[in-house]
């Protein structure tokens, strides 16, 4: 569970980026290992926060 850095309610998360496909988050010097970041939205105050899953942070982290 997200709490927003505004308002402190609890935020939406697992939204995803569409279109464009720059949506990628490499680590510098990676060519092979890419992440896919997803948002979490704030239903009071509509804060976005964007952020890695663990799943994809460690698959960045190797």
């Amino acid at each position: 569970m997200r709490k927003c850095i505004r308002c402190g309610a609890e935020m939406e998360e697992n939204y995803t980026f569409t279109g464009g496909g720059g949506n990628v988050i490499r680590r510098k010097g990676s060519s092979g290992k890419a992440v896919y970041p997803k948002a979490a939205v704030c239903p009071k105050c509509g804060e976005v926060s964007i952020y890695v899953d663990e799943e994809q942070l460690k698959k960045l982290m190797d």
